[in-house]
Parts: structure tokens; C-alpha cells; sequence
């Protein structure tokens, strides 16, 4: 009797102070959509909401950005969840189980992943009040999660920009400055790093925080609020194709029945909108899709706009957008998709129960991966973030696809092999991020077309359509450390892991040698690369023992102490072979010849991943720089090359590096650096096309599509004698991003396309095929005392490509004294 006199007491009490809650422009003191409300005001919103109605709104602070800025999300339901919500929480998780008896309905509202996107975050505190007051009844069935911004740093960075340079009042003339956002626009993160494509990476700190508050709910439906071209109408679901074949027919249905009721809003007000165009349902790592293969219905609702929209902008149409109509529609749609869940609660229930306790029938029960520890443990540190579970094979014979060959093979499988299967909990993701090749219903999408693990971590692999017997967890090694009367440790060099720990000895003043060449040593064989630290070269150091020991244990590195500098086979110690490893300062290119989102892989790459200095040179005063002062230049990939890289430019950097700088240049920009004043790399001449007839209007963007390479990976010969390839085989699978094709006459060709090239996994267009056999994926020249490293290839590509990386760390280390 008291717990439900209590109960009525929370409940009256909400319902009164619901009816004095002020809304969003009654509480920041303009009216919703006359400003940007920037970010501690929209956090002082739903504080205010929180403590006004506490029976029914709860604030969870997960986490805070590069910058600083909170990142948070609000829990809106019924008082009567809300007093229970931990309980409705642990009894939704049963479902994931395929258990349960769940009834509430779980929707997480995503607002703002893109920074100049920026009215959905404006949406977002209209869409609380709303269904707090007007629309409460909605909350009777279901509980709401709204992550208000996602990307803070971004939105910020877009709003003050906004302030600084829109007309007052606004004008919306799209010519005006405050239309035109410069090269560091708000739609990435701190990092330049599209977060809207790093759900299944995790590279930034965002993502990781965020999913491990994700995974508390588990949602049935999440919704991924974006904004597109001003000129487009607002898009909402259905998905176009291709879908993944792992997209249940419910997940497709329920899509179309929350589109059928937005657009009887729509219809209702005489908004225009479109479905089923553009944005597919494909790549793993979206706002959208991420969600899906983990049983939600995931969506992406974009409102015409961006960060050309401001205020209010005239459009093609000749209609003036505002800021308001543009809160209007995404408040519309986030309510509207509320509301199809609270009167779908039970049936989402059933269904999610069924994703999660259904037997799948998949073709590859299993996969088997073996090859370099560390990176056995890079790939598990990943998996482990998702939550996916994985072991270690018993003593078997295996047979399934091998991914580096493409054919049936067999292996005899031990502890050193990881074993990852479907039949768990997270099968549906394990299929979709290690198969090794997705299946493609349609050419035309709009990201990559391949991904899978396997590749993208250097494993070899094979795909089984059986699962396999796990035995106990693998035995680590135990790690020989510093011994204070060796002559030298040694170390190998092969992964990421390798290139921290050299990164962190070269910053405390300690000297490291590199073997160019393999040799042997006390009966054991060591590679090119292997990183020898000897005491003569460190013999003014006092605390060097201290400092070797300490970063062995920081990295987990396992040292192996050598009594004499005179190996067995190869080159000794002191030959000239056996060079010093340079501290190198390193200069990275920004501003407007580069991709933003390709800057941002290189900065986070040296900041975050490698933890090495590098200094930000901005194209707009590159010229006053003397470069003299670095030894490494990097310029990343990016579209202004053409201007940027003019016969002056190139003969200064020419001139550079004769005289000792070694220039590491990125995908566009390799075409730009030849010339007569430049460096020897250049073009393939393209194949002259044939007699083909031209293609119909309405087939043209499908015939565009022969010519292009939409992210399919390829497999490359490897010179592994090469500075340039140590750490790495004869073999290596490139991510392709586009049809450019390179050769380097006279120069050291390291990585190279095979002489019939084919995708091994993803898509390429017949056409864009044609030009590549035997092209350059990644070379060196010398010039002069310096060298240019070309990286015709993203090795860093949004940071999930941990294979490549050990390139990068091998062109920035490891050329030629």
C-alpha cells in the first residue's frame, strides 16, 4: 500500500510540474531557432529538465571530448519506468539472450554526429519538452535515450564560427560569408575524424564512450539525425539498397512502417521529403547500420541544410530555409518515430528476442586467425570493446576459405590460432565484420564496399563452415627484461606495438639502432627492422637501465639481452648496415591543399596511436617556414594539390630534400609533385577508351560507376627487404579508395599491384580496373641526401586500417640514413 501511494505522489507530482516546465525558448530566453544555442546552454536545458521533473528524467554523463565539453544522455519515460528503470534495463538485456519478457519499448535518439549539422541538437530539446508535456502519452509504452550532441567539439567550433562572421540580422543571401564555412569546418571531431563512420572502429574517444553506454541499452530502435545539401528535402526511411543480406524482413518492414507515418506529417503540412535514395544500409560503421547488425531498427533522417543553412538561406527553389523549419522537421520525425514505437512496443519486443535467440544461418560458422601476436591482440582489444567473444583453437586439422590465396585450404590449428565464431550473442556483427567478402546487391553505395578484419589487421585467416573446439585462454609469454651486463637488447619490429615503444625510447633520449638486413644471433633468427639498443650508445645516459626496463614493462615488450655485438650471420652490430634510428622532427601539411578528414588521420595518428610529436604547418604560411628545421614533411591526402604544389613550391621542397628531408607524400598529392621541378613519380597514362555508345540519361550515374573503386581491397607484392616494408612479408591488402594509378621510373618500388589486378573483397568498376596492373601502391626515391616516400594508398585510412600502419611508422623511422 505505501509503495503505491508513493508511486501516486511521484505521479501527480510530475504531471504538475510537467505543466510549469519551461520550454526550451522560455528557459534560454530567445525563441528556438532564432540562435545557435551552444553547448553548456543546451546542458543547462536538460539539467533544468532533470531537476524539474526527477521522477521522469535522468542525466547520465558518459564520458567528455578531446576538448573538454560533456558528453551526456537523458533517459525520458513514464514515472512509473522511471522508478524502476534499472530493473527494466537488466530485464530488456534478457532479450539479447533471446529470453525475457520485456515490454518497453527502447528508442535512443542520436542528435548532432556531424558538427555543422547543427539544428538537430536545437530538435532534440523541443523533441523533451514535447514528450514531456504534449506527447507524454507516448512514454507509457516506451523509454527514450537522447544523446543530444554527439560531437560537441564540432558543433562548437561551427557555432562560433557562425557568430563570428554571420550579418545581423542574418542574411540569406547563400553568397554572404556565413554561408561559407572555411577548410576547419565543424562537421568532424577535434581530431578532423568523421564520427558518423567510426561506430565499429572506435578510434575516438567519442565512439568508445559512447558504445559502452550503448551497450547498457542495447535499443530496439536508434535514430542517426544528420542534415544534407540545402537544396535536398528531408530524407527519412526506408534505406535505399543495397541492404546487407544479414537485414532481417522485420528490420525492413518496421523501417517502412516509420516512414509511412512521417510521411502522413509530412503529407499533413506539405513538406516535401524522399525515401529509398542515397543512403544504404551497407557499411558497418554508420550511425544507422551499427545499430542494425546489433537488432535494432537503425536509421538515418536527414534535413536539408548543413553548414550553409545558418539562420536562414534562400534556396534553389527560391524559398527561404530557416532554422525553424528545419527544428520543425527533425522534432516531426523524432516524435513521429516515438510514436510507432509505443504502439509497436510488444512486437519489437518479440522480434528483438528473435534476432538474439534465433539460430543463424550463416555460411561461415567460424573464423580462425593466426599470425603476429600483437596483432592478434590489437584485433582483441577491438573485439573486446564490442563485446564479442572469441578463444583459442584445440589441436586440430581445419579446412575452409584462406583468405590470402582465395582458396579451400587446411591448417593444423593450436593455442597460437584466435577463434572467433557466430554462434554468440554478437554473431550477426561477427559475420558482417570478418566475412571476407560482403555480399553486394547493388554497385551504387554510398561508402566503402570492403572492410573485413581479417585484412585489415595483417592476420592470416581462414573461414569455416563449422565451428571448431576452443581450448583455455593463450598462454602469454614471459618477457626477458634489461639485463644491466648485456652488451645490446634487441626487439622485434612488427606491429604497432613496436612503433610506441620506439616512439617512446627516442623521446626519453635513448638511442636505437635498426638492422637493415636479417641475422642471426645465439641460434636465433632476427628480420630486418629489429630494434637493437646497445649500453655504448647510451653510455652518458645514468638512469638507462632504469628507463629501458620501465618502457619494456609500459609496452609489454619482451627484450632480449645479447652478451656481444658480433652475430652469427649477417652484419655486426657496428656495420653501417646497422643504423641509427633518428629522433626525427616531424612537420605535417594543413589548410586548404588537404582533406580535413585526411589531415585529421595524420595528426590523430602521431598524437593518439603513435604518441609522437608533429608539428601543424598551415599552407597559409607554409612559404615563411624554413624548412630546415624538420627532418620529416608529410603531406596528406587532398584535392588543392594542383595550386598548392606549383614549379616554386616543388623546387624548394626538391631543394629540401637533397639536403637531407625526407618528404612523405599522400594519395592526390602524388599527382601534383612531378613535374619539371619535381620528383620522378607520375600518372599511368590512361587506356584510351573504345567505341562504346553513350549511355542512356537516366543510366549514366550507373555507367559512372565502371570507372570507380569504392573502398574494395587488393592484393599488393611486397619487397620486404625494403626499409620502407620491414616488418611485413611478400604480400600486403591495400584498402583502394580510387582509380588513380601511379609509377615511379628509377625509383624503389616497394608495394605494387599484381600485372591482373581483382578485387579480393568490395567493388571496382570494370573500367577502373583496367589501369592498374602493376601500379604503385607505396615506393621511396632518393633524391639527393633525402628521400620522398609515396603512399599512393591510405595506410591510415579513419584509423581502422591497422595494417598500414606500421608503413607510416617505417616511413617516418626507418628510410635511409
Amino acid at each position: 500500500m505505501k509503495s503505491i501511494l508513493s508511486f501516486l505522489a511521484i505521479f501527480f507530482l510530475s504531471s504538475a510540474l510537467a505543466q510549469d516546465l519551461k520550454s526550451p525558448s522560455e528557459f534560454l530566453g530567445y525563441e528556438l531557432g532564432t540562435q545557435f544555442t551552444r553547448h553548456h546552454e543546451v546542458f543547462a536545458y536538460y539539467q533544468y529538465v532533470a531537476a524539474s521533473l526527477p521522477g521522469q528524467v535522468r542525466l547520465e554523463t558518459y564520458g567528455y571530448t578531446p576538448e573538454r565539453r560533456p558528453l551526456f544522455i537523458a533517459l525520458v519515460s513514464a514515472p512509473e519506468h522511471m522508478q524502476q528503470a534499472e530493473a527494466l534495463r537488466l530485464k530488456h538485456l534478457e532479450s539479447t539472450d533471446g529470453k525475457g519478457d520485456a515490454r518497453l519499448a527502447v528508442v535512443w535518439l542520436s542528435y548532432n554526429v556531424h558538427g555543422n549539422e547543427s539544428v538537430s541538437t536545437e530538435a532534440s530539446m523541443q523533441t523533451l519538452y514535447d514528450l514531456l508535456t504534449s506527447k507524454k502519452s507516448y512514454l507509457e509504452n516506451t523509454l527514450v535515450i537522447m544523446d543530444p550532441c554527439i560531437n560537441p567539439d564540432g558543433r562548437e567550433r561551427y557555432v562560433n564560427w557562425y557568430y563570428q562572421y554571420k550579418n545581423t540580422p542574418y542574411q540569406a543571401d547563400p553568397n554572404s560569408k556565413e554561408h561559407w564555412e572555411g577548410w576547419w569546418s565543424g562537421r568532424s571531431n577535434h581530431y578532423m575524424f568523421d564520427l558518423n563512420r567510426d561506430w565499429a572502429w572506435l578510434t575516438q574517444v567519442e565512439s568508445r564512450q559512447r558504445l559502452k553506454k550503448y551497450q547498457e541499452w542495447m535499443p530496439h530502435i536508434h535514430v542517426d539525425f544528420h542534415e544534407q545539401g540545402m537544396d535536398n528535402p528531408y530524407y527519412f526511411a526506408p534505406a535505399a539498397e543495397p541492404y546487407h543480406e544479414v537485414v532481417t524482413g522485420f528490420q525492413r518492414e518496421f523501417q517502412d512502417e516509420i516512414g509511412r507515418n512521417h510521411a502522413r506529417y509530412f503529407d499533413a503540412n506539405g513538406w516535401l521529403y524522399f525515401t529509398r535514395e542515397v543512403f544504404d544500409l551497407f557499411y558497418p560503421s554508420y550511425g544507422d547500420t551499427y545499430p542494425t547488425y546489433n537488432g535494432a531498427i537503425g536509421m538515418t533522417y536527414e534535413q536539408g541544410g548543413s553548414g550553409r543553412a545558418g539562420l536562414g538561406v534562400v534556396v534553389a527553389t527560391g524559398d527561404t530555409l530557416t532554422l525553424k523549419d528545419r527544428i520543425a522537421h527533425h522534432l516531426t520525425t523524432g516524435l513521429s518515430t516515438v510514436e510507432v514505437a509505443a504502439r509497436n512496443a510488444a512486437r519489437l519486443n518479440e522480434e528483438f528476442r528473435k534476432f538474439y535467440g534465433e539460430p543463424k544461418n550463416f555460411k561461415y560458422r567460424s573464423y580462425v586467425l593466426t599470425g603476429d601476436r600483437d596483432k592478434q591482440e590489437a584485433l582483441a582489444a577491438l573485439l573486446d570493446k564490442h563485446q564479442v567473444a572469441y578463444g583459442w583453437a584445440a589441436p586440430a586439422t581445419v579446412k575452409g576459405f584462406h583468405y590470402g590465396s582465395g582458396q579451400t585450404r587446411s591448417i593444423r590449428a593450436d593455442q597460437e590460432a584466435m577463434v572467433v565464431s557466430t554462434n554468440q550473442k554478437k554473431g550477426t556483427l561477427v559475420k558482417v565484420l570478418f566475412e571476407p567478402d560482403a555480399k553486394l546487391s547493388d554497385s551504387l553505395t554510398y561508402d566503402i564496399t570492403a572492410w573485413s578484419l581479417p585484412y585489415a589487421y595483417g592476420l592470416d585467416a581462414l573461414a569455416l563452415q563449422s565451428d571448431i573446439p576452443v581450448t583455455t585462454p593463450k598462454p602469454q609469454d614471459t618477457a626477458v627484461g634489461f639485463r644491466e651486463d648485456a652488451y645490446a637488447h634487441l626487439t622485434d619490429w612488427n606491429s604497432m606495438k613496436d612503433a610506441r615503444f620506439l616512439a617512446d625510447l627516442l623521446q626519453s633520449g635513448i638511442r636505437v639502432r635498426r638492422a637493415e638486413r636479417p641475422f642471426r644471433l645465439d641460434g636465433r633468427d632476427w628480420a630486418a627492422g629489429t630494434l637493437i639498443i646497445t649500453r655504448g650508445d647510451n653510455r652518458n645516459l645514468s638512469s638507462f637501465g632504469e628507463q629501458v626496463s620501465s618502457l619494456s614493462r609500459k609496452h609489454n615488450k619482451s627484450l632480449t639481452p645479447a652478451t656481444t655485438g658480433k652475430v652469427d650471420q649477417g652484419r655486426d652490430f657496428g656495420s653501417g648496415s646497422v643504423g641509427m634510428v633518428p629522433a626525427v622532427k616531424v612537420a605535417l601539411l594543413s589548410g586548404e591543399p588537404t582533406s580535413t578528414l585526411r589531415f585529421g588521420e595524420v595528426w590523430h595518428y602521431f598524437e593518439q596511436q603513435l604518441q609522437y610529436p608533429v608539428t601543424v604547418l598551415d599552407a597559409d604560411y607554409f612559404d615563411q617556414v624554413d624548412l630546415g628545421d624538420y627532418d620529416v614533411l608529410v603531406l596528406p591526402g587532398g584535392w588543392g594539390y594542383r595550386k598548392f604544389l606549383n614549379e616554386n613550391r616543388k623546387g624548394a621542397l626538391r631543394e629540401w630534400v637533397s639536403s637531407g628531408g625526407r618528404l612523405i607524400a599522400m594519395g592526390e598529392a602524388l599527382g601534383h609533385l612531378g613535374g619539371e621541378k619535381g620528383f620522378s613519380i607520375r600518372e599511368k597514362e590512361t587506356e584510351e577508351p573504345g567505341d562504346e555508345a553513350e549511355p542512356e540519361y537516366a543510366q549514366t550515374r550507373r555507367e559512372r560507376i565502371r570507372d570507380a573503386i569504392t573502398g574494395a581491397i587488393f592484393k599488393a607484392g611486397v619487397d620486404p627487404t625494403h626499409p620502407l616494408a620491414f616488418g611485413y612479408g611478400d604480400t600486403y591488402h591495400t584498402l583502394k579508395l580510387g582509380n588513380a594509378a601511379y609509377e615511379l621510373p628509377g625509383g624503389n618500388t616497394v608495394a605494387v599491384l599484381d600485372k591482373l589486378p581483382r578485387p579480393v573483397a568490395g567493388f571496382a568498376g570494370s573500367k577502373a580496373v583496367k589501369n592498374l596492373p602493376g601500379s604503385l601502391v607505396f615506393g621511396m626515391e632518393s633524391v639527393g641526401r633525402g628521400q620522398v616516400v609515396y603512399l599512393a594508398d591510405n595506410p591510415l585510412f579513419r584509423g581502422f586500417w591497422e595494417n598500414g600502419k606500421l608503413f607510416f611508422a617505417n616511413a617516418v623511422f626507418m628510410g635511409n640514413p
